[in-house]
């Protein structure tokens, strides 16, 4: 099995993208309307009806049954004959994914990766890794007491301004009520948030009772680290605002001492990933993004890809660029796990994309996969990493995590992403407790949505990715070195825990 040819830059005529040769459809770049003639390298292609923008047109007559390509890849079956010049969508074209597959490790020659000098201004930690925050983070225990960790951090932040970069709670409702995986779940998240190089100190607040002990979550924690760690337990003091705010105070006090110095983007995990996506998504952002990948991983840095239900469809590009058998084992059990995890609970693994995703002219998951897969770039899979924990080298990892964009962006942070970067062609205001970087697939909503989005993507189609990939590269490092995002700014920061288990 081969790779599919990465998408051409710029277009293939007015009007039209074709990304690969074998493809039965290419992209409108435009509105098309019904009766315009449309020139592609090796034929032309009438308009037999109107065409939205970022939707496909079939490129040749497309028998009933038929595999429809785009990418290289399958990304349905015709459902009825679709003529030439035809509008190619739900209507015509239905997924061919349903259920648990088998696989065979069939590697590719790795493609070589760029090697680029660039650096940013960090904070070096005590374990090593390099954080672009000095942050302190109030992490409650259990959802009883996140309007307390709130509270705390409030005044806390107010009353440290300018001494770190800020002071933030990050809340959820969970942390009783589970049990077996499910709590080992929310521990051991919560415990890869507290490892963060991002915060330069860490309280975790306690209410006492519940089943999520916080001595037991600090064993999740590595000696080197548990030094900046504080716990606050709310039932076992008079007034707890009180204590947490002395509490901060001190670590504060040790996070002043650190200040930024400059860094290798050998030094950078960026987390990959992608929200409100559109017909243009994989086309752009998710191909700029997948070249920061690449010079990240061959700078000698580290990458994270996940959202595993979204590369169904597309696991085995993924699969085959394994570093070795037990990567692509781990990438296998992984896939077909989730794809159980959709089948115990009664759901068919192809129920995605999302009607906004459907409304921006992505009609079945393996097209929404084939374009997601592309934020990995073309790097190695060098490891797979399960719920919660966190990254073991650098290069490209799999992690783990459901495709909702808050569950999976949490995901990211806890395996030690420093810097998320996100797509979008719908756009969301969405923050996380790292700098997360909104890069718009199309021009109209960077303009639009100047509020939400740090980058415009769109500019690929104008410009090539080569240079949108340099500006890109150099955003990150401003980025990095304390430069705000516009969720930042907003105050978009969030956690959402995947919660799998029953609760009491």
């Amino acid at each position: 099995m081969t790779q599919p040819d990465p998408p051409t830059e710029g277009g293939d005529g007015p009007g039209l993208l074709m990304l690969h040769a074998v493809d039965d459809v290419a992209v409108a770049l435009r509105a098309i309307d019904k009766g315009e003639r449309l020139q592609l390298p090796d034929r032309e292609v009438l308009a037999i009806e109107a065409i939205p923008n970022g939707h496909k047109i079939a490129t040749r007559d497309i028998p009933a049954g038929a595999e429809v390509r785009k990418f290289g890849w399958p990304i349905g079956r015709a459902v009825s004959p679709i003529r030439a010049g035809a509008h190619v969508h739900t209507h015509n074209l239905e997924t061919l994914l349903c259920g648990v597959e088998a696989y065979r490790f069939a590697p590719v020659a790795h493609a070589p990766l760029p090697t680029p000098q660039g650096s940013f201004m960090g904070y070096r930690r005590a374990d090593g890794r390099v954080g672009t925050r000095n942050e302190i983070w109030v992490l409650p225990t259990v959802g009883c007491v996140g309007r307390t960790a709130e509270r705390i951090a409030s005044i806390a932040n107010a009353r440290h301004l300018g001494t770190v970069d800020g002071v933030y709670a990050f809340t959820h409702p969970h942390g009783c009520s589970q049990l077996g995986g499910d709590l080992d779940g929310t521990r051991l998240l919560l415990a890869a948030l507290a490892c963060h190089p991002n915060a330069g100190g860490v309280l975790l607040v306690a209410l006492g009772c519940e089943s999520n002990q916080a001595d037991r979550l600090v064993e999740e924690i590595p000696e080197e680290l548990r030094g900046r760690v504080r716990i606050l337990r709310a039932q076992g003091v008079e007034d707890e605002i009180e204590e947490g705010l002395a509490m901060v105070d001190a670590l504060v006090a040790t996070a002043a001492l650190a200040s930024r110095s400059s860094f290798p983007l050998s030094d950078l995990v960026i987390g990959l990933k992608c929200g409100g996506s559109d017909g243009f998504s994989g086309l752009t952002a998710n191909p700029l993004v997948g070249r920061m990948a690449d010079r990240v991983v061959g700078a000698g840095g580290a990458a994270i890809l996940t959202e595993i239900p979204e590369i169904f469809g597309a696991e085995q590009l993924l699969m085959a660029r394994a570093a070795d058998e037990a990567v692509f084992d781990g990438i296998v059990e992984v896939v077909n796990d989730f794809k159980r995890y959709f089948l115990e609970n009664g759901q068919p693994v192809s129920e995605n994309p999302s009607p906004g995703n459907i409304a921006g002219g992505i009609t079945t998951l393996e097209e929404k996969s084939l374009g997601a897969v592309q934020k990995a770039g073309q790097a190695p899979i060098a490891d797979v990493l399960r719920y919660g924990y966190r990254i073991r080298r650098n290069g490209l990892t799999l992690l783990e995590a459901p495709g909702n964009d808050a569950v999976s962006s949490t995901a990211l942070a806890a395996a030690g992403a420093t810097v998320i970067l996100f797509t979008t062609g719908r756009g969301t205001p969405l923050g996380f407790p790292v700098p997360t970087l909104k890069i718009a697939s199309n021009s109209a909503l960077a303009e639009r949505k100047k509020g939400w989005i740090d980058f415009d993507a769109g500019q690929v189609l104008k410009e090539g990715l080569d240079s949108a990939a340099d500006a890109l590269l150099c955003r990150i490092a401003e980025i990095a070195s304390g430069a705000s995002t516009a969720a930042e700014r907003n105050g978009e920061r969030e956690i959402s825990i995947w919660k799998r288990g029953v609760t009491l």
